[in-house]
């Protein structure tokens, strides 16, 4: 008998309490948008209207961020656990539906990163067509995408999974949810492709496992990220201030 799925609000955010496998037969069952938000990204909802509405539009988030679960369980005594990007993806490129021929559609950021993600899925048995490939262009605040909507119709893909940074992807996962006639499974996965690609810093298994992702990335290139996750610290006063209430917006 299968265990029923728990969810649990956290400022304002529907995050999915479980396993890997459980949010993803979550959204493979009807479709939707998940997305995993990150410590640096979720301490921005009150002050980027763009990125509060469509976290806030998505079926559920993933509790990636080590820093949240931490904080969250020591205020609230609770037992969430972390269930990160990388994990997820690793889950779900095991899904007989998503190995099938024509069934994904991906969209990556640049040629490069295209190329080594593509090899590295080909070598896991995923072959990736050149027309299951969208490069993003850079989008603006407000991300529409005409052409990218013309051929997710015309194609109509089971799994749309977005490689894109973090900001811009749930912006793009909300406007494609929103705009298109049929309902797929939409994965905001950002750069977790890139940690087993080799198109960023490879991330092990027991680091993933331990939380210490965002650690093993600062080592890599401290100039960009320790900055980044510097601004994970603000995301201790919204906790102790909201809970599981949406913050009240700045804009």
């Amino acid at each position: 008998m299968k265990r029923a799925v728990r969810f649990q609000t956290i400022l304002g955010i529907r995050f999915l309490v479980g396993n890997a496998q459980q949010a993803i037969d979550q959204i493979t069952q009807d479709g939707g948008l998940v997305v995993v938000p990150a410590a640096p990204a979720l301490q921005r909802l009150r002050h980027d209207g763009g990125y509060r509405e469509a976290l806030l539009n998505a079926d559920f988030a993933l509790a990636d961020s080590a820093f949240m679960v931490l904080l969250w369980n020591l205020l609230e005594r609770d037992r969430i656990p972390k269930l990160s990007g990388l994990k997820y993806l690793r889950a779900l490129i095991e899904l007989p539906d998503f190995r099938a021929p024509q069934s994904t559609f991906w969209i990556m950021p640049t040629p490069e990163a295209a190329r080594r993600n593509c090899a590295w899925l080909a070598k896991k048995g995923i072959a990736v067509e050149e027309e299951e490939i969208y490069l993003a262009p850079l989008y603006g605040p407000n991300v529409e995408d005409a052409e990218l909507l013309r051929r997710l119709e015309r194609q109509c893909p089971q799994h749309i999974v977005i490689c894109v940074g973090g900001g811009t992807q749930e912006r793009l996962g909300h406007y494609l949810k929103q705009h298109l006639h049929y309902r797929p499974a939409i994965h905001c996965i950002g750069a977790a492709i890139a940690f087993l690609s080799g198109d960023q810093v490879r991330i092990p298994v027991w680091v993933d496992a331990w939380g210490l992702g965002w650690l093993w990335r600062s080592f890599s290139d401290p100039r960009r990220f320790v900055p980044r996750y510097w601004e994970a610290r603000h995301l201790l006063p919204l906790l102790l201030r909201y809970r599981n209430r949406l913050p009240v917006s700045a804009a």
